[in-house]
């Protein structure tokens, strides 16, 4: 089985590639080859027991499409995006990257023909939804995105569902929680304080929180996100019939409960690292995220996520930091 990770360079994309290569195994076959291309040189590969070769470039770009599909793969993991905040700021870029790049992608394909049909499946991100909001948001909710960011999501989202629908390839498109927490550096994403004001005071570091302690969001580990991608790509898509996407279970929860999580995990002085600044810019692209989910489908289905804040803390210091004792 050869695969194929786009944006294989960013946090998802490097774990994705670390289980694979421990596991050398997708749904029971044996990764044969493993292709990863990012726009930025990706950290070394993981060991493995099957050839992984590296591309760098602009997925947007004339050529590049078809250099990576020229070697046929089977799976597609195309996790590659700018983030929210940087789509909000620049216009052109957002679309380019986050829409343009997907079309061609999906063009490539379609034209390959001959019977050719790989399994993709594709990020993208509850930010396809635009309040106002219920109190949980089902499976029947309609998308009215209000930042650029979602709405070059959804529009992906329609796109998957076609080209799978006319058979030209078997696409999956899941609706991302905010990954939290993080590992690394902050990044441009507006939803990056989430992260942050975990990862930095469990770090020794001062986090800035740009917005109210009452506010609330869906979050899901890194690990629980990595499962998500391994689970989709072994799904009987059969089973999702022309909806081939799926909003993922999360948790919810107010950044005041996760700075209660925090205190209860590693105590006072970590919390105090957290210093209070608002930013109305991050403050009101987060007034319109949804809060709350009922995501059946993806139950019904398997998928699942931690029960608690304090869970996604301590997978956090599991993987990243010492072990939790």
């Amino acid at each position: 089985m050869h695969i194929l990770v786009i944006g294989a360079g960013g946090m998802l994309g490097a774990k994705l590639l670390a289980r694979l290569g421990n596991e050398g195994k997708l749904g029971g076959k044996s990764i044969s080859r493993v292709t990863r291309y990012d726009a930025v040189i990706p950290p070394a590969p993981p060991a493995s027991n099957y050839p992984v070769e590296t591309f760098v470039g602009d997925l947007s770009a004339a050529g590049e499409a078809e250099k990576l599909i020229a070697g046929r793969p089977d799976v597609i993991f195309h996790l590659a995006a700018i983030v929210s905040g940087e789509a909000e700021k620049d216009f052109e870029k957002g679309y380019r990257i986050n829409l343009d790049a997907t079309r061609i992608l999906f063009e490539v394909i379609r034209k390959v023909g001959g019977g050719y049909k790989p399994k993709i499946i594709f990020t993208s991100s509850i930010a396809v939804f635009g309040a106002p909001f219920p109190d949980a948001i089902g499976d029947e909710f309609f998308t009215t995105p209000l930042t650029s960011y979602g709405t070059q999501k959804a529009i992906d989202e329609l796109l998957l569902n076609d080209y799978s629908r006319r058979g030209f390839f078997d696409g999956v498109a899941l609706r991302m929680p905010t990954v939290c927490v993080r590992p690394g550096k902050p990044n441009l994403a507006a939803s990056g304080f989430f992260s942050n004001i975990i990862r930095e005071p469990l770090a020794g570091k001062e986090a800035v929180l740009p917005v109210s302690d009452t506010v609330r969001h869906w979050h899901v580990s890194p690990r629980a996100a990595i499962q998500f991608l391994v689970q989709a790509a072994t799904l009987d898509t059969e089973k999702l019939g022309n909806r081939r996407t799926l909003t993922l279970p999360g948790l919810s929860c107010t950044v005041a409960e996760q700075i209660e999580a925090l205190r209860r995990v590693a105590g006072n002085d970590v919390v105090k690292l957290i210093r209070r600044e608002n930013d109305e810019t991050i403050a009101k692209i987060v007034s319109g995220w949804p809060r709350n989910f009922d995501p059946q489908r993806a139950l019904s289905l398997g998928f699942k996520a931690e029960g608690s804040f304090e869970d996604i803390i301590r997978v956090h210091m599991e993987d990243e930091l010492a072990p939790c004792k």
